[in-house]
């Protein structure tokens, strides 16, 4: 096959290319009108997920099951147990996994969906709470859950307005932000992550020794601890982090000096430049071991609200120094998912 010049448009392609941008259009359209329709039973329904003791167990059918099927994934990954129970099956036994303690969560866009519909007075039965996403909140689902949470849309973007297009997008965003709600309920962190996904990509990341990829030797910002606030504020705009770290020697660590140190100290001092940099240091910094992991660093960085770690041999001695670019975006560790 000989492959086309790429400058170049066969015929047809501006329609094809307008078409694509039209169901683009009407697909975030669709999430976009959502937006003001979330409300107190969304709040309600990430509170009862909080809080179970249980599992969270999705069921759907079609392209919603599809789509039931990546929320459970979602909810597992970041900490919520999570299991997808088809409904064709469920009517054939495996109804025995639920228990009373687990929340069923029912996507349906038309809230008339017969197979859920034959299961609902079972679920019932049993005990559970039932949260249903649905686009018609009037429908038999929709009525009969205890949380019904609306996930319509004003059109597919399927010229004939029948293949689920626009309104499985809605329903997947809106499982993305109950999965987004949890993660901040539980303060889920980036070694969680790391231990739910031990094989993947961005487990392999977080793994990632701090020796590997932090800065050395000329690269790293540092002074004597006799230098003036002058020359320090030289070193920090020369090696560009936004920090510089105060040593008394070659190797010992005594403190650190960041923007926002320099800013309290113009505040405090008069004549700021000329002040040895001690007076405005931080001495005593958070460091990262240096056979520590990228996790490890992220760890500290979350928790103590900063951007810049020295590193550390087991002696104490400093040996590098990582930003927080240098994990997330601008150095050798890309998180891409």
């Amino acid at each position: 096959m000989v492959m086309p010049n790429k400058k170049s448009l066969r015929r047809g392609s501006t329609k094809i290319i307008n078409e694509a941008k039209d169901v683009l259009r009407i697909e975030a359209e669709g999430i976009f009108n959502l937006i003001d329709r979330v409300g107190p039973e969304f709040a309600e329904a990430v509170h009862w997920i909080y809080e179970s003791r249980g599992r969270v167990i999705v069921t759907g059918i079609g392209k919603s099951g599809i789509v039931g099927r990546k929320i459970v994934a979602t909810l597992n990954s970041t900490g919520t147990k999570s299991l997808f129970l088809h409904p064709v099956e469920a009517m054939h036994g495996d109804l025995g996994m639920v228990g009373s303690d687990d929340i069923i969560l029912l996507l349906s866009s038309s809230g008339e969906t017969d197979e859920l519909r034959t299961i609902l007075p079972t679920l019932r039965g049993l005990g559970t709470g039932i949260i249903c996403f649905t686009g018609n909140p009037d429908s038999t689902l929709g009525r009969s859950s205890d949380l019904t949470i609306y996930a319509g849309v004003e059109r597919e973007a399927c010229p004939l307005g029948l293949a689920p297009t626009a309104s499985t997008t809605a329903m997947l965003a809106l499982g993305d932000a109950l999965g987004v709600a949890l993660i901040n309920r539980r303060k889920f962190r980036p070694e969680d992550f790391r231990r739910c996904h031990p094989g993947g990509a961005l487990g392999e990341r977080l793994q990632v020794p701090i020796e590997t990829i932090m800065r050395t030797g000329s690269n790293i910002p540092q002074v004597w601890n006799n230098t003036s606030v002058a020359e320090a504020l030289k070193e920090m705009d020369a090696k560009g982090l936004g920090a510089t770290l105060v040593t008394r020697d070659t190797a010992q660590l005594e403190g650190i000096v960041t923007d926002g140190d320099l800013r309290r100290g113009l505040c405090k001092y008069d004549q700021l430049l000329e002040k040895p940099v001690t007076s405005i240091m931080t001495p005593n910094p958070k460091t990262v071991s240096v056979k520590g992991s990228v996790a490890n660093a992220l760890e500290i960085m979350e928790q103590y609200q900063i951007t810049v770690l020295p590193v550390t041999g087991g002696q104490g001695e400093m040996l590098g120094i990582i930003h927080l670019h240098d994990l997330l975006g601008k150095g050798r560790i890309r998180f891409t998912l």
